[in-house]
């Protein structure tokens, strides 16, 4: 153990942690992992529980399959992402919440120091992986043993390393430390992740044992302040290579706020029994319109939720070329209701080669865990945020290489709307946006409607520049002028708008992802010709399309201009337009500081004075 540790670089405090710890183990491989999670090969079920005061408190169940590991939470609350969780405990310059902001009765200095204490007092894990995947940075974790799932979680998404093989001194620029009763002592029972950027190391303190906000986002907030500082983005996107059956290939990557369908990008598009997409319902009528799918395109995934965009990565192609973030991925799986939705995710998942760690789904001792089976809330249904972690190293086709960007879409939940009940739902099944109205969409990224990841509250809230913005912790202008930047140098990639939920009255889940997916990979890596556009009545929406064949068929044109829809009509778009309008209006004020790009201050000047589509174009 000793040489293992001494390969490690840490503080003297760390060090007295350790060293003052009962049991200390730093695992060199999964199956070690999976085996401290239950404590022994012989144990199949196990409860993670702590002392809090003078009882004991279950935060979870962990169960042994015959696929992997089943974690399910006590408490619906827990069993998804606050969006309030972050915290910034240091002095650094911060747009974000700080410690002391929220908990005026505490500083945290002192609650770190017994988080130090605390874990010292505890057996630990201490994990070496890289935070951003193969090539990333050093970063450990250091968790108590009884939290071994929380670990083997982390190690499938990130690069796990194996120190007896590490040939060089570990030198962390990261330090993940994990001490769950604390949301108990300290927080009311919330999700509490601090960010403390120290000068040796990004530290994140995680009080809840929910990977959301630590080991997933926690990992995000560290490569966003290592960009922050170097000049790079770490973009919040999915990615996929997509190949016609003529052997035309299209990289699409599809960006958006949590829950605007970065995962169902690289899904095939689910169909009926009769192997028909179901493009959309007529909430009204009861009409089903669907698709028949004879030769959809084959799909190479690059990415599921995180990019890394190194400066170095750049080429001269004028486009913008991105590489995994992540060694794993954090997918959701609540589209995925019943066996044959999706054939891909459900023969890796249920014929693993090595044991997966699945949350929020039911499983069994000795049974084998299935993805639609999804845990039950306490209100009676199923949880919304089902979810799996899946090595890349598992993905049939997964892309490895950095690729450049023909096609960069955004998605966004929408709502129903019509003319009685007016929404802002009215973005068509596609719309094509010039790179200033790309760039004002990502300082604003809607979360939209109905979102699954999270705790949230009904309405419209933005989650901020890049849609990345609830895990960075730095400045809000920075990211708006390294967006800026990156969009201007990439002045080769394509920019779309696709929603997913609603088109009007129509419901469509994420139909229009797929058949659009298809349409972009069919017209290729170029511009979409003007004679298939027309200026769409809301500015910040640019372009509809005037027709979109898919695999032969022509899609309804009520479903690329809304207004054609007689239940929502010109007066029903129009007031959905100016819900939107004035939402992105309040929403990008915020960012016209004195630090802000000139080009990027008359972009937000064209939004506030109502500019016309080709007041956007002449911008940018």
């Amino acid at each position: 153990m000793f040489k293992r540790l001494s390969k490690i670089e840490m503080t003297d405090e760390l060090k007295g942690v350790l060293d003052a710890s009962p049991d200390l183990v730093i695992p060199t491989s999964k199956e070690e992992l999976v085996r401290l999670t239950f404590g022994s090969y012989h144990v199949n079920a196990n409860e993670v529980s702590y002392t809090v005061g003078d009882k004991r408190v279950q935060e979870a169940t962990v169960v042994r399959c015959k696929n992997g590991i089943v974690v399910n939470y006590m408490e619906d609350y827990m069993r998804r992402r606050d969006p309030n969780s972050m915290l910034i405990g240091d002095d650094k310059p911060t747009d974000k919440v700080r410690f002391e902001e929220r908990y005026p009765d505490m500083t945290f200095p002192q609650v770190r120091k017994e988080t130090m204490d605390w874990l010292s007092r505890h057996d630990l894990i201490v994990l070496p992986f890289l935070a951003g995947g193969k090539g990333g940075y050093d970063a450990l974790l250091v968790c108590p043993v009884n939290a071994a799932f929380f670990a083997t979680g982390l190690a499938d998404l990130q690069y796990f390393i194996n120190i007896d093989e590490l040939d060089r001194q570990f030198k962390p620029r990261a330090i993940i430390y994990v001490a769950p009763p604390f949301r108990h002592t300290h927080f009311e029972g919330k999700q509490v992740v601090v960010h403390s950027r120290q000068d040796h190391a990004h530290e994140v303190f995680s009080y809840n044992l929910y990977p959301g906000p630590s080991a997933k986002k926690g990992v995000y907030a560290v490569l966003l302040d290592i960009g922050e500082q170097e000049g790079w983005v770490t973009a919040h996107t999915s990615a996929v290579r997509v190949v016609t059956p003529y052997q035309n290939e299209t990289v699409i990557m599809h960006e958006g706020a949590s829950g605007g369908g970065k995962s169902e990008i690289l899904e095939q598009a689910h169909t009926d029994s009769e192997g028909m997409l179901v493009l959309g319902e007529n909430l009204n009528s009861g009409e089903i319109d669907r698709l028949a799918l004879s030769e959809t395109c084959e799909l190479l995934p690059i990415c599921d939720d995180m990019a890394t965009c190194y400066t170095y990565l750049q080429d001269d192609s004028g486009k913008l070329v991105l590489t995994d973030g992540e060694d794993g991925w954090f997918l959701r799986v609540d589209n995925i209701k019943k066996y044959g939705t999706d054939y891909n995710y459900e023969d890796i998942t249920i014929h693993t080669k090595e044991p997966l760690v699945f949350f929020n789904v039911q499983g069994a001792p000795g049974s084998t865990c299935l993805i639609w089976e999804h845990t039950i809330d306490s209100t009676g249904k199923p949880c919304p945020n089902p979810r799996v972690i899946i090595p890349r190293r598992l993905i049939p086709n997964i892309q490895s290489e950095p690729v450049a960007v023909d096609v960069r879409s955004f998605g966004v939940r929408m709502p129903p709307s019509t003319k009685k009940n007016p929404n802002y739902g009215i973005m068509g099944l596609m719309q094509v946006v010039p790179p200033a109205l790309a760039w004002l969409w990502r300082l604003v990224s809607p979360r939209g409607h109905n979102n699954p990841s999270i705790v949230d509250t009904a309405g419209m809230s933005s989650e901020g520049v890049g849609s990345y913005w609830p895990f960075a912790t730095g400045k809000m202008v920075r990211h708006a002028n390294l967006l800026l930047d990156q969009i201007k140098n990439a002045y080769n990639t394509n920019y779309v708008l696709i929603p997913n939920q609603h088109i009007g009255v129509y419901k469509v889940g994420f139909a229009p992802e797929w058949a659009a997916r298809e349409f972009l990979a069919r017209v290729g890596a170029g511009p979409i010709k003007k004679s298939f556009l027309t200026p769409a009545r809301c500015a910040i929406l640019g372009y509809n399309l005037t027709d979109l064949r898919v695999d032969g068929q022509y899609v309804r044109k009520t479903y690329l201009q809304p207004e054609m829809q007689p239940e929502l009509g010109k007066s029903g778009y129009d007031a959905g337009a100016k819900i939107l309008t004035d939402f992105f209006k309040e929403e990008v004020k915020k960012y016209l500081t004195d630090d802000l790009d000139p080009q990027g201050r008359k972009i937000i000047e064209c939004c506030l004075n109502d500019g016309t589509l080709e007041d956007y174009e002449a911008l940018l």
